[in-house]
């Protein structure tokens, strides 16, 4: 509640009042990036594209920067990586002319978002926001974005200031922030570029958690689904739930989404462990033949043959201890699925959201998962009512794709 309180006094303070542009589908929309040398725009073009190519959207970038040396390359191997058209050239030195032939051709070929990367500048160099400019007037972008390094602090309320007085800068995007920097100067960008807000740093983001798990697009795996609603979970499906977690990115990045949690919780030598015991057990696993994977029983498989768990150890380079260590984790979310399957209401109507339980039924799934998390991270939470707390606001972001439930295992692995 305070922090809500605290959040809204200091939107009012900045916020102008205007609402986020947003692209609309089927029409072409120019994007055009600017800010100072090293911040970071043309990475972060590369991340914008790539963000909505996963969401369906056809998207395409545009390298104007004839100033930096390599700047063409960069985006270039960047776009190859990320399987995105490219338009660039290493011959012509006019930015204004390779920025209007390729945002041109990109609409021609019916592109839904095209993003433009522009030479880094400095509020000093003139000619260079001149040129900025230009190439706004030539390619009339829907929407400007000013990329600010986090480390630059309050010195970047000067630099937006100079950019939104030449183009008009719609939106800021801050970099850098997995180092120590914590991007104090955002605020001041925004105040002085007048962007919108929509959230601050540090206080959780469950939608945005909710978003990464529907990019799994787990309700396209009908078997998992039918499984989980006859309670049942095998090895394989385990193996598949930390596949997606890796997908999902680094466990601090998904641990700051959490509200009330932060980033350092693991610390990054254990976040670092954590990820490479996960990949240890799926190693494991790797050493495991179809009837183990696949059996509804496969813990009991191995405690009938011990002879599987050596074969296993010997396979993966792993001692014995570790592999049954595994078997014991398998057992909790086993056991754990088992009694969502008993919950009718969960699946009722083909909605996983849970919306349909009542908050008995929730009471119980609240109490499983708490079991099986990290001791820190559920009393970082506040415990198993701060866990229901969030799961609450889970279900309420997820309540209108149908996906709440599921994803919510997923994460609990």
């Amino acid at each position: 509640m305070i922090q809500h309180s605290v959040f809204n006094e200091l939107v009012k303070l900045v916020d102008p009042g205007v609402k986020p542009w947003q692209p609309t589908k089927g029409k072409p929309n120019v994007i055009m990036f600017v800010g100072l040398q090293g911040s970071g725009k043309t990475t972060t073009c590369t991340k914008l594209a790539y963000h909505y190519l996963r969401r369906g959207w056809k998207t395409a970038l545009v390298c104007a920067d004839t100033f930096r040396a390599g700047a063409y390359d960069q985006l270039k191997q960047n776009a190859i990586k990320a399987k995105i058209p490219f338009y660039g050239s290493y011959t012509e030195v006019d930015p204004v002319n390779i920025a209007t032939e390729g945002v041109d051709l990109f609409k021609q070929q019916g592109f839904e978002l095209i993003i433009v990367d522009t030479s880094g500048r400095h509020k000093q160099e003139e000619s260079l926001l001149e040129e900025m400019l230009q190439l706004s007037n030539a390619v009339t972008p829907d929407n400007i974005i000013f990329v600010m390094d986090a480390s630059i602090g309050q010195a970047c309320e000067g630099q937006a200031r100079a950019f939104k007085e030449k183009v008009d800068v719609g939106a800021v995007i801050v970099t850098k922030l997995d180092g120590h920097a914590k991007g104090g100067g955002a605020l001041s960008a925004v105040a002085a570029t007048k962007s919108p807000i929509s959230k601050l740093l540090g206080m959780g983001d469950i939608e945005g958690l909710v978003e990464k798990v529907n990019e799994l697009k787990l309700e396209d795996n009908e078997e998992l689904m039918e499984k989980l609603k006859h309670g049942q979970f095998t090895l394989r499906d385990m193996y598949e739930q930390f596949q997606n977690i890796m997908k999902m990115g680094p466990f601090g990045q998904i641990m700051s989404m959490i509200p009330g949690l932060s980033a350092d919780l693991l610390g990054k030598g254990t976040e670092e462990q954590s990820m490479q015991r996960l990949k240890k057990m799926m190693c494991v696993m790797d050493s495991m033949n179809d009837q183990e994977l696949d059996s509804l029983d496969g813990a009991k498989l191995f405690t009938k043959q011990a002879g599987r768990v050596t074969r296993v150890a010997n396979g993966s380079g792993v001692s014995v201890r570790e592999v049954n260590e595994l078997l014991t984790q398998y057992t909790k979310f086993s056991q754990m699925v088992k009694k969502m399957g008993g919950m009718k209401s969960l699946f009722k109507g083909g909605d996983m959201s849970g919306r349909n339980m009542n908050p008995t039924q929730m009471a119980k799934i609240n109490q499983q998962l708490a079991r099986t998390m990290d001791p820190r991270v559920l009393q970082q939470i506040g415990g198993v009512s701060g866990l229901q707390q969030m799961m609450r606001q889970f279900q309420q972001q997820a309540g209108g794709s149908g996906q709440g439930m599921p994803g919510m295992f997923g994460l609990g692995s």
